[in-house]
């Protein structure tokens, strides 16, 4: 099996694992509590996204990642980590613009992943030195691809007072 097997063995795994504890754990609890509650740790779990500067670090990744890809992977998770942070402060402080704030975060944390999962199988990234980056990939990014896909579930439902998004 090689590099690239592996890491798609890899992805598919933790990201069967993380919808599975998003199924039967995590969206039982976060489904009795408002909206800008439940929001939260979800998007908690995206201001760590800040792990993706990791590719930027020459003593953790080899020369051979190509350099534009690496910073493009880094500062799109730095942006989603920021506007995480951002929603975080506007639910808490129940800013009138905070929901509006949570979409313009998920879809830009979104759009980023999948961007750097396109980009990455273009350019054969598992087949280069990731070092401990490889990670990354591997077991971060399918959570928060799980956690991505929860908000977005969040947001379209359907709350007391309000008509569904068609």
């Amino acid at each position: 099996m090689g590099n690239f097997e592996i890491f798609g063995l890899q992805f598919a795994g933790s990201l069967l694992v993380y919808a599975l504890i998003a199924r039967w754990y995590v969206a039982p609890r976060l489904a009795t509590m408002p909206l800008s509650a439940a929001l939260q740790p979800l998007l908690l779990h995206h201001a760590t996204r800040t792990v993706g500067m990791t590719l930027l670090v020459s003593a953790v990744v080899g020369p051979g990642v190509p350099r534009a890809f690496a910073l493009q992977v880094a500062y799109g998770d730095l942006v989603a980590a920021v506007l995480a942070l951002v929603s975080i402060a506007a639910l808490r402080a129940r800013a009138s613009y905070a929901i509006a704030l949570v979409w313009i975060f998920n879809i830009e944390g979104f759009a980023d992943l999948l961007n750097a999962l396109a980009q990455g199988i273009r350019l054969n990234v598992a087949n280069t030195p990731l070092g401990a980056a490889w990670y990354i990939p591997t077991y971060a990014v399918p959570a928060l691809l799980v956690t991505h896909i929860m908000m977005f579930s969040m947001l379209l439902k359907p709350r007391p007072g309000r008509k569904p998004v068609r």
